[in-house]
């Protein structure tokens, strides 16, 4: 069930006050170099994306510089971020769809964004919020998780998640929002053994108030939770 209007203002109140300076952790100086960051970011931390592209972006930083290179060679690069052969070759795709029928520039709608090689719902809302300064909400596995359990979603897939928050969340907020979650998830609510007793938002979150943490939303029988996260993490990155 979804939070009254007054359980959701407060908790986002709470959310701001605890994380007032959330902001995209991927480093980045333009919209090109936060798309290839984003995609880089699939199943892999922010601080190692940082790392690989600390070492990449001084040299190759333009979709031109990627389309002229083999997959090979992109994949080097970025062997250490993991799924490096998709990720080069979306990497390269993505590069020559650009420059082909955007004139090298990333687009900013999310129907363009989402015809480009490895470039999903979350990736496209990672760039529209926060390269073009355009609402949204970036659904990725800790929006999905610390959503769903402090109940501003009641969701499945990181699809539906979406468009609830989007529903519940006015869109003045969609972009901090989301922030604001992703902070939450990594530094309190985390996927296994989430600091519950210590949260802030213990007296607005029913999964935190379980107690003993019943089987349902949130958590799963030890059997089905790695097989259900796998499939959740990949959605939330596609």
């Amino acid at each position: 069930m979804a939070p009254r209007p007054v359980e959701t203002e407060a908790i986002l109140e709470k959310l701001q006050e605890m994380y007032p300076d959330a902001k995209c952790a991927l480093n980045h100086s333009n919209a090109f170099e936060l798309l290839v960051a984003t995609v880089l970011s699939a199943q892999c931390t922010d601080a190692r994306v940082n790392i690989v592209t600390a070492r990449i972006f001084p040299r190759y930083n333009r979709p031109e510089h990627f389309a002229e290179l083999s997959v090979e060679e992109i994949g080097e690069m970025i062997r250490d971020c993991g799924l490096w052969r998709s990720k080069a070759r979306s990497i390269q795709g993505l590069s020559r769809m650009l420059l082909e029928k955007h004139g090298g520039q990333v687009p900013s709608t999310m129907e363009e964004l989402t015809q480009l090689p490895g470039v999903g719902r979350k990736t496209a809302n990672v760039v529209l919020s926060n390269a073009f300064g355009i609402p949204a909400i970036a659904v990725d596995t800790h929006v999905l998780r610390v959503a769903n359990r402090l109940g501003l979603a009641d969701a499945k897939t990181p699809e539906e998640t979406e468009r609830q928050l989007m529903a519940r969340i006015p869109r003045e907020l969609w972009s901090p929002a989301h922030h604001w979650l992703i902070h939450h998830g990594r530094q309190v609510c985390h996927a296994r053994n989430p600091q519950c007793s210590q949260c802030p938002l213990l007296p607005h979150c029913k999964f935190g108030q379980q107690g003993d943490k019943p089987a349902g939303r949130g958590t799963r029988p030890a059997g089905r939770r790695a097989k259900s996260a796998e499939t959740a993490r990949r959605a939330a990155d596609r």
